[in-house]
């Protein structure tokens, strides 16, 4: 097992960027992203995460992925008591 280099982070942030409460509503990368953002994007897309090399619409696949990134997420923000 290795470790999350910094697209694999960016696409993780990402992917937590989509909503959560419904799958209706998707994700437009604009021109003014940062080059980062965009390249994420289209390796979500070609990997077939999302509809469009520019955001659009979780696939199942990704719906799948973004609440495992969303439950990671979750579990490192909480404080130890």
């Amino acid at each position: 097992m290795g470790t999350f280099d910094k697209s694999m982070t960016e696409e993780l942030n990402l992917l937590l960027k989509f909503p959560s409460d419904s799958l209706m509503q998707g994700l437009k990368i604009h021109n003014d992203a940062t080059q980062s953002t965009v390249q994420a994007a289209q390796s979500l897309y070609s990997k077939g995460l999302i509809t469009q090399s520019d955001g659009g619409y979780l696939t199942d696949l990704g719906i799948e992925v973004a609440d495992h990134a969303r439950r990671v997420y979750s579990a490192l923000l909480r404080k130890l008591n």
